[in-house]
């Protein structure tokens, strides 16, 4: 059963009504997507919180809205850059019997050999995208490190173990790979590489996928 999560229908768009909303401890939202026209909505800030704790950046939400329950996934959200808070949420309705294309995090497990023997692990790929039933979709895109050796890469070719996605990138890309440590000091002494995951989720970008 799906995570039950009660919205609120919202009528004013003004800025001084959206800070009122939050000052109350309501989130501004969107919910647009499968049979539903875009409808603005407010949602309690702490019952949103525990929803996402439970189900996950990309679990299946039963978002009811005045009386009407529809199956939303998170899309997209914006937050305070000082105060780290949600201030405002997009939701997508999806059709549950269809495939919608999304981003996926992917999370680097195990301690690598390579590291071991001094080499430095580089993470180039954060996200994926895939498409799949929203009901298939998993909260995130585990890939194990432990037998990466130095000067050897993990692609998305070694992606193992995860049924009914299709996931949208060439099967060479680089997810993980192990630099010998001569190799860093040279790129630590020219320009930095960036190697931090992103700070947050914000501009991703859920949409259905083109039928056949």
């Amino acid at each position: 059963m799906n995570a039950l999560l009660h919205a609120t229908e919202r009528k004013g768009s003004r800025k001084s009504d959206l800070s009122n909303l939050r000052k109350l401890g309501n989130i501004p939202a969107v919910v647009y997507g499968s049979n539903l026209a875009n409808k603005s909505v407010y949602i309690n800030e702490s019952d949103l919180i525990k929803t996402m704790r439970d189900v996950g950046r990309n679990g299946i939400i039963a978002l009811e809205i005045d009386g009407d329950k529809h199956n939303v996934i998170v899309t997209d959200y914006q937050s305070d850059p000082i105060k780290r808070e949600i201030i405002h949420i997009d939701f997508l309705a999806v059709d549950m019997s269809k495939e919608i294309t999304t981003e996926v995090r992917i999370v680097l497990i195990g301690e690598a050999a390579g590291v071991k023997d001094g080499g430095v692990l580089q993470q180039p790929l954060f996200e994926i995208s895939i498409t799949a039933k929203p009901a298939n979709i998993p909260p995130s895109i585990e890939v194990d490190v432990t037998n990466l050796q130095v000067n050897e890469v993990l692609t998305i070719a070694d992606i193992k173990n995860y049924e009914n996605i299709h996931i949208n990138h060439e099967s060479d890309e680089v997810i993980a790979s192990i630099l010998p440590p001569k190799q860093e000091e040279e790129i630590n002494s020219g320009e930095k590489q960036e190697s931090d995951p992103p700070e947050n989720e914000e501009g991703r970008e859920t949409k259905p996928s083109e039928e056949s």
